[in-house]
């Protein structure tokens, strides 16, 4: 570990004349500062939603290019070289910083995992289920799969002297502050308890064999498998490890069920992600009438591997088993595909519903919470037949 923390320098070259400078040394670039042709993304303004028909037939992991982007504010351009990761707080023995190099010197680990908005699917609690949560209205497509390298976060805790004491850590980002109501909520940051983060949790900062893109974290974002994409904070700079529980706005004002049914507070702290299964269709996609058309798409889980996919071309009248493609992991999802024997013409909903090695079924419905978060019941995916 090094013994100071270093100031923040702007990335040289192409992508430096079109940001703009923030507090602290950072650069915003954007928001969002890949290309996004409306083709692969829809756009969100600062965040970027995968189109699913842009995953047909692309592999199991979605490119860097494709990947979806969920931002707070905007992408910082962040030197790698004076990049520092402090570790302090009263569950450590040794608080100190951690440099780029010295993070990739250590002993590394890969791991197939998704990243997922908990806002994923929100769009349908109104279009389905006629009640409209506030917040981004995300399809499906606020998902991607990856290969991520990193340091497992155990490994740099157990550096900084961790503490049998420690019950939670809290990573916080080095984008710019988040403004919400008015009110300035500092820094995105999230507790994570202290068993999960020694469990399977990585500091990467690789992404599909390449340097995590700007958009995606670089220089080091935190992976947390099966968890909702807020605890994966990207751009990270700081994790306080503490022997008390951490609270900050993303575990208490949002990231909570809110609503009716639940208390003024709102639910306890939301972890763990839901079933879910995409077509890779366009919405409204056009389908030639008659022969036999492939059906393709992917399902996945927070509970652990999908175990069963069944397929719907009527409507939810019959349902047909869908031929599994991978070996899923819980950790990532399962691409399946089946048939569609003579499609006739006229409008037609697909339906998709996955079954997971909990014996969690994708449902009909799902409760309405205010910020619409955790959509998991089966998504009526329209096509036009002609």
């Amino acid at each position: 570990m090094v013994p100071a923390l270093g100031g923040l320098a702007v990335l040289g070259g192409p992508l430096a004349g079109r940001a703009a400078a923030v507090s602290g040394g950072r650069v915003a670039a954007g928001p969002i500062v890949k290309p996004l042709p409306p083709e692969v993304f829809i756009s969100h303004g600062t965040n970027a939603e995968t189109r699913w028909e842009a995953l047909r037939e692309v592999g199991f992991r979605v490119p860097n290019e494709r990947f979806f982007v969920r931002n707070h504010t905007a992408t910082p351009l962040i030197d790698a070289a004076t990049w520092r990761l402090r570790v302090h707080g009263s569950g450590v023995r040794r608080p100190g910083e951690f440099g780029y190099a010295e993070l990739r010197s250590m002993p590394s680990v890969s791991l197939d995992a998704a990243i997922e908005c908990a806002g994923n699917g929100r769009s349908f609690y109104g279009t389905q289920q006629g009640q409209q949560a506030e917040g981004t209205p995300w399809r499906l497509g606020g998902i991607g799969v990856a290969r991520w390298r990193g340091v497992p976060l155990g490994a740099v805790l157990r550096r900084a002297g961790l503490s049998g004491r420690a019950v939670e850590i809290m990573p916080s980002g080095l984008d710019a502050d988040f403004v919400s109501g008015g009110q300035n909520l500092g820094h995105v940051r999230r507790p994570l308890p202290i068993a999960k983060a020694l469990d399977d949790v990585l500091l990467a900062y690789e992404m599909n064999g390449e340097p995590l893109p700007p958009d995606h974290g670089f220089p080091v974002r935190v992976v947390v498998p099966s968890w909702i994409g807020i605890a994966s904070i990207k751009w990270v700079g700081d994790i306080e490890v503490s022997a008390e529980p951490l609270v900050s706005p993303w575990n208490t004002q949002f990231y909570r069920f809110f609503g009716p049914g639940y208390p003024p507070e709102g639910s306890e702290p939301l972890a763990t992600q839901v079933t879910k299964s995409a077509f890779e269709l366009a919405w409204e996609q056009a389908v030639p009438a008659g022969g036999t058309y492939t059906l393709r798409g992917r399902s996945w889980s927070g509970r652990g591997r999908i175990t069963r996919v069944e397929v719907s071309t009527d409507g939810g009248a019959r349902w047909r088993p869908a031929r599994l493609l991978d070996d899923d992991r819980g950790t990532a999802w399962t691409r399946w595909r089946t048939t569609w024997a003579e499609p006739r013409p006229g409008r037609h909903e697909l339906l998709a519903r996955a079954t997971d090695e909990t014996g969690a079924v994708q449902p009909a419905r799902t409760p309405f919470n205010t910020f619409g978060y955790l959509f998991g019941a089966v998504v009526a995916h329209p096509v036009r037949v002609a």
